[in-house]
């Protein structure tokens, strides 16, 4: 049975498993108009503008981030082509895992693999280790290395690695992973990416947290260097792309 997203959770989660951030962020503000106080014009206008710019910043974050996460259908799956017959899906996620039930309800007959590659020793970010607390690995998960996913050749009908690749920071790691996928990928199956892109919508919404994201050049350098062919980019919203794979050479 589909477990419905609740309200605000995609927003809710961010604040949840960043909140050093924030934290940090409202004292910031806080001294700067503390301190304002005690200085004449014009460098109390200064702190005081600063303060409100950081202010700014961190709602227009929280906004985009409720947007894009609870408000414009990017769970929903609605985009997915359901033609082609589906006998195994893999889902793969780096340690936080929002969509393995969502896909199980959507592939009813299919089999489900799910494999998480975090690694503690690559993976050092406190906000997923907060994650993997909060919610329990989907049942019957399995750890795999981002170089050995442990799955046959050509057998796999859909590949999803929704808004986790990213978190593989090193290139040449990077590339490699995506030489596992499309080993384990069918002929005529799907590699379905979804990811922030280091671009001015991201940078508009997240500021210097738009360095986390990879450019689409970097993007597409893998794919091309792992013999996988862009089949087509899809948007949702300005700040999410959905890049859908296959095998260089076929036709789906």
């Amino acid at each position: 049975m589909e477990t419905m997203r609740k309200p605000f959770q995609g927003v809710l989660n961010i604040v949840r498993f960043n909140w050093h951030f924030y934290v940090f962020a409202f004292a910031l503000v806080l001294g700067l108009f503390f301190v304002a106080q005690y200085f004449a014009p014009p460098l109390r206008t200064v702190l005081i503008g600063v303060g409100i710019l950081a202010t700014a910043s961190t709602l227009i974050s929280l906004l985009a981030s409720f947007y894009v996460y609870d408000l414009a259908g990017l769970y929903n799956f609605t985009w997915l082509d359901q033609q082609n017959a589906t006998n195994t899906v893999v889902n793969i996620n780096a340690g936080f895992d929002e969509t393995s039930t969502l896909l199980k309800a959507k592939f009813k007959q299919a089999e489900l693999i799910v494999l998480d590659f975090y690694d503690p020793s690559k993976h050092t970010e406190i906000s997923i280790k907060r994650a993997r607390k909060a919610y329990p690995p989907f049942p019957g998960t399995q750890q795999v290395e981002t170089g050995n996913l442990q799955l046959p050749d050509d057998s796999v009908d859909k590949i999803f690695v929704i808004l986790s690749a990213h978190e593989i920071r090193d290139e040449s790691e990077r590339l490699t992973f995506f030489k596992a996928l499309k080993r384990a990928i069918k002929p005529a199956g799907q590699i379905y990416i979804i990811e922030h892109l280091r671009d001015v919508p991201n940078f508009l919404a997240y500021n210097i947290g738009f360095f986390h994201f990879h450019a689409k050049s970097s993007w597409l350098k893998t794919f091309r260097e792992a013999g996988l062919n862009l089949k087509q980019e899809l948007k949702h919203t300005p700040f999410i792309s959905n890049f859908i794979l296959d095998k260089n050479g076929n036709t789906l």
